[in-house]
């Protein structure tokens, strides 16, 4: 296959494919979709779409806070411009509804029936002063707590598309514009999804050139000659332009994950270079001609890398086997690309080389000084149970501090806090009772006919009560918030008669009832009346403390509440996502539990032993344990985004076990003594290990400065791990083989 004729048709093939690309060339597409962290195959995920197709979704909207700053809000110019860009958000295509104290009108029951009035009246300025003496029931809902900005409530059409979406933000924006106001704060889905898009494009160009200057500064340290510069670079272009070319014809679309996708192509396929081109140098050193070289080179090395290859690429694979698409795509994606960048070092490498002139000066005589690395081997074999003990203490220590880690998870861990967006969401969080969507699910029991029955609204307000105390002061919307707003009605409007009637006053609302259900903007009660919800806004608490919140709330729920009056269940995209952050330990089992059992495959087939599989996983363990140690350390906590790390980076931080194992086979097929073989093993593959070791850091490394929380951990985690990978590579691995000294030379010796 590495012959030169069969090489230059490889090149020749490799060629014409990427005239092809750029002739039919692929237009990415980004996207950004927070429900795709949703666990799939989840009864509580098909009850939300069920719940969905009856009521709503529960993010379909955005948040709008209106100052008048440093002047008053109350100001009749002010609230005037901004009822004018109330009306025209509300004419907007795709606006469903616009509420907000400038629209709201409060129903009065008199004598002559139903009238209304509005809630503020800048008409003039005794009206103004007369009515905003009304606004303390609105405090924290459609008023700022501190008084100081209005809320207008933007309900955008259900489902709506990305592209619509982005279409109706622009708009909105525009009116703003025109009127010369600048919102202090916005928040919501389709403002969120396109400023998290313009983040991820302007980081995915900004990480693959960084990437791409990086790999060539490596490649200039590593092998400081014009051809070893040039021919990796091309590869790794090539390759990475093949993998996205790959990915984009299929319709995968780019994500929040997928700016590590160039770093993680080109490193991979820098390190596979790495291990042909320093074998390479060392035979034409050795004063090899240049195509026997090139040609035993790749026949002696192709299968142990495309082995570590396959390793790193089934690490990535078996995140596939989470529930969690996100992740399932970012696996499948990653470890596919993986494989394309092989075949482009496989199918463009020999060719260049043939092609292109090398000149090294032979020095066929002259032993390369092995220095560090023999005196490292010496020092082990002579400290040998010291060091054993060393890596049980701190692996034990680490298991001890990892052990007392958190799952917890916010809905915007990916943003530094300095963020614009996540600053905004505080703003609601503080002033408005909070930015996340709380949905719970309600319905009548066994021995009750409507969520309107007396009885049945008894325990509804128990639970509202409830919610208030856990989760603050929030107003919550529920079927009773229809019931207090006809009682208040009754009552001439009087703040204080929004709450809980007496039975005789709720028999008097029959007659309104209905009405005020077929009218009420938001949907809370189904036409049967026999199920509804409780809707409300909360803080970002992150999904350790709302667990523990909502655990509390359905224990009152169990201890206080009548089951055959009233049913509560937890639903919404909140607690859907808190609920995947709460599976990591099930997420990173299934991950891991894959991985170890693929990689165990592919090393018992190459070795034709199911202990030795073993063994060369056993190092594999400590970089995931010292990885645990090391969040303790920094602080980091469990979450979907860092639990899937150990997965990745076990598939990764395999390979230079394999390539370690690969040459002492080679050496104990030769029939040397153990001894010896480890050895030679240790000088002639050690400098590669820790050249691609070093490569694998620097280019993860890179990560560490995204502004994406996935991407910053996944740099800083993984770079850690490579580091743990080659001290277990180099200092563990041969000490654990001695000791199976007489099974390998009687293995290899048949």
């Amino acid at each position: 296959m590495f012959q030169k004729s069969t090489a230059y048709t490889f090149l020749i093939f490799a060629t014409l494919l990427s005239v092809l690309l750029i002739i039919f060339r692929p237009i990415p597409q980004f996207n950004y979709d927070f429900e795709t962290f949703f666990p799939q195959n989840d009864e509580d995920l098909d009850f939300y779409q069920s719940f969905k197709s009856q009521f709503e979704n529960d993010n379909d909207y955005l948040l709008v806070a209106l100052s008048n700053e440093p002047r008053e809000l109350l100001s009749i110019d002010f609230l005037t411009k901004a009822n004018n860009i109330y009306t025209e958000i509300q004419a907007l295509d795709k606006v469903d509804t616009v509420i907000s104290i400038l629209n709201l009108e409060q129903p009065i029951i008199g004598v002559f029936g139903l009238r209304t009035r509005k809630v503020l009246d800048w008409s003039d300025d005794n009206s103004l002063r007369k009515t905003s003496s009304n606004l303390d029931q609105y405090s924290s809902q459609l008023i700022s707590k501190d008084g100081n900005s209005l809320l207008l409530w933007i309900k955008n059409e259900q489902n709506i598309s990305k592209l619509d979406g982005d279409s109706l933000y622009s708009a909105i924006k525009s009116v703003f514009s025109q009127h010369d106001i600048k919102p202090i704060a916005v928040a919501g889905k389709i403002q969120t999804q396109g400023d998290f898009i313009k983040l991820m494009q302007d980081e995915f160009g900004l990480f693959f050139g960084c990437s791409i200057v990086l790999m060539l500064l490596l490649l200039i340290l590593i092998f400081r000659a014009w051809w070893g510069v040039i021919i990796p670079f091309l590869v790794m272009i090539l390759g990475v332009a093949w993998a996205f070319g790959l990915l984009v014809f299929l319709g995968k679309p780019l994500d929040v994950m997928s700016i590590m996708q160039p770093t993680i192509f080109m490193i991979v396929g820098l390190s596979a270079l790495i291990h042909f081109f320093t074998h390479l140098i060392k035979k034409l050193k050795e004063g090899d001609e240049k195509a026997v070289a090139i040609r035993a080179v790749f026949k002696e090395l192709v299968f142990p890398v495309w082995l570590t290859v396959l390793t790193t690429a089934l690490g990535f694979i078996s995140l596939y086997f989470t529930t969690i698409p996100a992740l399932q795509d970012f696996g499948w994606t990653t470890g596919l690309g993986i494989l394309v960048m092989f075949f482009a070092v496989i199918s463009l490498a020999p060719g260049l080389l043939y092609l292109i002139p090398i000149n090294i000066s032979q020095s066929p005589h002259k032993a390369e000084k092995p220095g560090v690395l023999v005196k490292i081997f010496s020092w082990q074999l002579k400290h040998r149970k010291s060091i054993r003990l060393s890596f049980l203490v701190v692996t034990l220590l680490c298991i001890a501090l990892g052990s007392t880690l958190k799952i917890n998870g916010y809905l915007l861990d990916n943003l530094p806090l300095d963020h614009p967006i996540r600053q905004d969401f505080e703003y609601f969080d503080e002033q408005f009772g909070g930015s996340n969507p709380l949905e719970i699910y309600i319905s009548v029991g066994e021995k009750a006919n409507s969520l309107m029955d007396y009885p049945v609204l008894g325990e509804l307000s128990k639970v509202e009560t409830k919610i208030n105390e856990l989760f603050g002061d929030g107003q919550a919307i529920s079927p009773l918030t229809l019931v207090k707003s006809i009682n208040q009605a009754q009552n001439q409007g009087d703040v204080k008669a929004f709450q809980f009637p007496s039975q005789g006053q709720r028999q008097r609302m029959n007659k309104w009832l209905e009405k005020a259900v077929e009218e009420s903007e938001a949907k809370v009660i189904s036409t049967d009346q026999k199920s509804g919800r409780i809707s409300a806004r909360t803080p970002d608490l992150g999904s350790l403390k709302m667990t523990a919140l909502r655990a509390e709330l359905t224990e009152f729920v169990r201890q206080e509440i009548n089951p055959d009056l009233l049913q509560v269940r937890w639903t919404g995209t909140s607690y859907l996502i808190d609920k995947g952050h709460k599976s990591v330990t099930l997420q990173m089992a299934k991950g891991l539990g894959v991985a170890f059992l693929l990689v165990g495959v592919v090393v018992g087939f190459l070795f034709r032993s199911w202990r030795i599989s073993f063994l060369v996983l056993v190092p594999n363990f400590i970089p995931l344990i010292w990885m645990l140690g090391l969040m303790y350390v920094l602080g980091i906590e469990f979450k979907l985004t860092t639990a899937i790390l150990f997965t990745v980076a076990f598939g990764i931080a395999v390979d230079d076990s394999i390539h370690f194992m690969s040459r002492l086979k080679h050496e104990l097929v030769l029939g040397k003594n153990l001894i010896y073989a480890l050895k030679r093993t240790f000088l002639e593959t050690g400098k590669a290990i820790i050249l691609t070791s070093i490569v694998l850091t620097a280019g993860f490394g890179l990560l560490i400065f995204s502004q994406f929380g996935v991407t910053h951990f996944t740099g800083l985690l993984i770079s850690a791990s490579m580091i743990f990978a080659l001290i277990a590579d180099l200092m563990l691995l041969p000490l654990i083989l001695l000791p199976l000294k007489k099974m390998w030379e009687k293995k290899f010796k048949k």
